[in-house]
């Protein structure tokens, strides 16, 4: 172990059952540093994390070999008691998902509060004043006030503020981040970004920060591990990995995001640069202006004209009924074969306009004319032979699939629903077909949902939605929960049946450098209102607004 390092992994091998995930690893983490472990879902970058806490579920996983050292303690011989004592005190850990960490019957200040005083001997009173400056410290609003808010009552920015002040309260030697900002709008996960370091140079504490996303990592952290299937496949400085990467995944990853300067025909995934398939064809100023002159000299498909969605929270004897404008006076055209973007912050009322677009939940002033008939006044017949020709394809295919249901026949039920084809053969025939047009083989037909990764799901999601041929298709945030990788093949796959099937997409996303990449003009929602609304590329090059150069300003850029 070298002098300054302050953990060191060595040759670490766990296993679920009879399957190794993780082969063999071996790193340090250095004293006064942030090093940056990123990798896709499944490569292990999480369970070798866990691994240091003594976190691994008990019963399935099993550590084959290794030692992990801390302060000359292998931490995989230690005992429980001797781990419950480093656990928050000197090793904290920030989870992903800070609403199902946190605990939904005690408020965000007991929560922290109780950590001081299960590790220090500080009083209830001198606890609470120190949760109090620890609020203060990872800026938390009204410091007060939400010392006494249960997690429910704040916002998903301020629920990971309170698990950073949880981690930090005992003045932790190593915090490790396990992908702390991945379900944040891109303005809060910078924040966080910020709050990470400006603490961790004030502590001086070391900061294992995981994440699927490289130039996030690029943002935050001074060394990179890289993992790949449960192996270390690259390690280096972030300006090394990001300016001078050897492995084929490492490149992968780093180019799989969609770039902000050029605008490539097919992103490239790992597939590609594992068999050496990477397409590099731009798609032109001149090619983009000739479509658009194509796409904008028809009628529009869908005409927005001054909708509000209002909604009322009613008071009790002594307050007041409160209205809430989600949506406020949008107007917009939409054209056959365009993409339109929606983008914002969480809350800026981008999905309930998608909602009103689809009649699930009713405008309560305005038109959208859809073909030219206003569809705010169809009858519930009317707006059930609506459905099929606009569908929505939802952020989280899981939920939306029946699990008992095999996924062919999920893909089949709209069919019968709408009576499209003559009988079940033709349909049968006509799903698999689909199944093999968004990249899944007729073997799938009946498979359940829980066989399937999340990409997988996703695609089902989308092969669920073009069975019925719609003309409009909503994506509401459907890539955001995917991988880098896994996220480009399924906007290849959008971008390809959007040229075979001539859809119209309305993509919705709090991500602008993926909506800049897909859409062709750009929505930019704030507190219900249009901000901006321009041609992608025109916007992303010279925002009028100060609301839209925060949300350009806030992406992470990589090196």
């Amino acid at each position: 172990m070298t002098k300054e390092a302050l953990l060191k992994v060595e040759n670490l091998s766990i296993s679920f059952g009879k399957n190794e995930v993780i082969h063999n690893i071996s790193y340090e983490l250095k004293k006064n540093e942030i090093l940056g472990i990123v990798g896709e879902s499944g490569s292990g970058k999480s369970v070798s994390s866990l691994a240091i806490l003594g976190l691994l579920p008990k019963n399935i996983s099993k550590i084959n070999f290794g030692r992990i050292i801390y302060n000359e303690q292998d931490l995989i011989e230690s005992s429980p008691k001797f781990l419950q004592n480093i656990r928050g005190n000197k090793i904290a850990m920030i989870f992903q998902e800070p609403m199902s960490s946190l605990n939904p019957s005690m408020t965000c200040g007991k929560q922290v509060q109780e950590i001081l005083l299960q590790h220090t001997k500080l009083t209830k009173q001198e606890a609470k004043e120190e949760t109090h400056l620890l609020f203060e410290k990872v800026k938390l609003p009204d410091v007060k006030h939400t010392y006494n808010k249960y997690p429910h009552e704040i916002s998903g920015g301020q629920k990971q503020r309170v698990m950073i002040a949880m981690a930090i309260a005992c003045k932790p030697d190593i915090l490790i981040a396990d992908e702390p900002t991945t379900a944040l709008d891109v303005t809060v996960q910078k924040e966080i970004i910020k709050l990470i370091k400006d603490l961790q140079a004030e502590t001086k504490m070391s900061v294992i920060f995981i994440t699927h996303d490289l130039s996030l990592i690029s943002e935050i952290a001074n060394r990179v591990l890289v993992m790949y299937k449960g192996n270390i496949v690259e390690e280096g400085s972030v300006i090394n990995i990001f300016k001078n990467p050897q492995n084929n995944y490492t490149k992968a990853l780093i180019n799989s995001r969609p770039s902000l300067n050029t605008r490539l025909k097919n992103l490239p995934t790992i597939d590609d640069y594992l068999n050496n398939t990477v397409s590099n064809t731009i798609i032109t100023s001149e090619e983009r202006k000739q479509n658009h002159e194509k796409l904008y000299s028809k009628a529009p498909l869908l005409e927005v004209i001054n909708v509000e969605k209002e909604y009322i929270t009613k008071g009790n004897w002594f307050n007041k009924t409160n209205t809430f404008k989600a949506v406020n006076d949008v107007s917009f055209k939409l054209y056959e074969g365009e993409t339109l973007g929606l983008v914002g912050e969480s809350g800026c009322g981008k999905s309930t306009l998608g909602n009103a677009i689809l009649q699930l939940d009713k405008a309560t002033a305005g038109q959208i004319l859809y073909q030219g008939i206003d569809i705010t006044k169809l009858s519930k017949t009317e707006i059930r032979k609506l459905r099929k020709d606009i569908q929505i394809i939802f952020q989280d295919p899981y939920s939306s699939l029946n699990p008992r249901i095999p996924v062919g026949e999920a893909i089949m039920e709209p069919m019968k629903v709408h009576q499209l084809f003559n009988s079940e053969e033709e349909r049968k025939e006509k799903v698999i077909d689909i199944l093999n047009r968004v990249g899944l083989s007729e073997d799938y037909f009946n498979r359940y949902p829980h066989e399937f990764s999340g990409g997988q799901r996703q695609r089902i999601g989308i092969a669920r939605t073009i069975a019925l041929q719609p003309k409009l298709i909503v994506c509401d945030e459907s890539v955001s929960a995917l991988d880098i990788s896994v996220q480009a093949q399924v906007l290849n796959l959008l971008n390809e049946l959007k040229d075979t099937f001539g859809f119209t997409y309305i993509f919705i996303s709090h991500d602008l450098a993926v909506v800049k990449y897909m859409s062709d003009q750009l929505l930019v929602m704030n507190k219900g209102k249009i901000e901006e609304l321009d041609d992608a590329d025109i916007i992303y090059k010279s925002p009028q607004k100060e609301y839209t150069k925060k949300l350009i300003h806030a992406i992470p850029k990589g090196l």
